[in-house]
This record gives C-alpha cells, sequence and structure tokens, in this order.
C-alpha cells in the first residue's frame, strides 16, 4: 500500500530538507528556551531540544553517508534549497565541505553561548565536551562524505576514459589494412 505522503519520502533530498527543517525547529527553540526560560523547566527543555538536535544531526549525518554511494542527484542542503552549480564534478567538492565547516562553526558557537548563558557552572564543562564532540564527529562525517563523492567522480572518469581507448583501439584495428606476413 503506497501512501502518497510517504512516498514522497523516498528521494534523499526530500528526506533531507525535512529532517534539516526539524533540525532548525529544535535547534531555535532550544535557544529560545535557553536565554528566556528561567528555573529547571528551562533547563531540562533547552537540554532536551539541544541533546535532540545533535541526535537528527549525527543520525543524518550518517545516512548522508549511504547516500554518497548512490546514483542521487543530492549535493547538500543548500544546493537542494538554491541553485548553487558550483562545480562539484571537478575533484574534491571543496565548497560543499566549506559550507559544512561554517555550519558546524555556526552552530557549535550559539550552543555553546546560549550553554554558558542557560548551565549552571558544574553542568557547563560537560556541554563544552559534547557540543564539540558532536561537531567534530559531523566534521568527519562531511570530510568522508566530500572525499567519497570525489573517489566515486575520480573511478566513474577513469572508467569511461578506458571504455573511450578501448573504442579508439579497436576502431583503429578494424581500418587497419592486413598487411601480408612477409612484410611484417
Amino acid at each position: 500500500m503506497r501512501l502518497a505522503h510517504v512516498s514522497l519520502l523516498e528521494d534523499f533530498g526530500t528526506r533531507s530538507l525535512v529532517v534539516h527543517g526539524f533540525m532548525v525547529l529544535a535547534f531555535a527553540n532550544a535557544v529560545l528556551v535557553g536565554l528566556f526560560v528561567e528555573g529547571q523547566l528551562g533547563l531540562v527543555s533547552f537540554v532536551a531540544l539541544l541533546n535532540f538536535t545533535a541526535g537528527l544531526w549525527v543520525a543524518h549525518s550518517i545516512h548522508s553517508l549511504g547516500n554518497a554511494t548512490t546514483d542521487d542527484e543530492y549535493a547538500g542542503i543548500l544546493n537542494e534549497l538554491f541553485d548553487t552549480n558550483d562545480g562539484a564534478d571537478d575533484g574534491f567538492d571543496t565548497g560543499r565541505f566549506g559550507r559544512l565547516l561554517a555550519l558546524i562553526a555556526a552552530v557549535t558557537a550559539v550552543a555553546l553561548l546560549t550553554s554558558a548563558q542557560a548551565l549552571p557552572g558544574s553542568i557547563l564543562p560537560i556541554a563544552v565536551v559534547a557540543v564539540g564532540a558532536i561537531a567534530v564527529v559531523t566534521a568527519i562525517t562531511g570530510f568522508l562524505i566530500a572525499l567519497g563523492a570525489s573517489y566515486d567522480d575520480s573511478q566513474r572518469r577513469t572508467l569511461e576514459t578506458i571504455a573511450k581507448n578501448r573504442a579508439n583501439s579497436e576502431s583503429v584495428d578494424l581500418e587497419a589494412e592486413p598487411r601480408p606476413a612477409t612484410e611484417r
């Protein structure tokens, strides 16, 4: 039984947009709660929303690793939202990796600044280590995705070149006139 709203999520790009939407909502609410809600409720809500965002981020990063090996046209959330066509087919996708690092830096900075504001001094070092670990894991995963995509692109170009060379050599052999055995 195929449901229309579920079949929309078969495409990785659509799933990525939905997951990123959840991450933005959860992170924005974590920041708002951390800055404006006092007491235990604010503390627990901030930590819960920040953890939910981090879990989505890591899970989606790992999910993206699996998509990097497919023939899917997905090339990052910004490329899904806007046509950034930055020449990603020419080796290591530095544009995508750079945007990912900038995003990681911005989210990490906001998370740490909000944590410093919302969390008591005894819990803050734990939050700093946790947020830093999430940032490092995400950066490593992003690097592996960019590296894997460039490796796959290199392999594709190599196979195309080999096929082209074989086709050219076969056409040269067919066009050559057979020479008598005494002239060889």
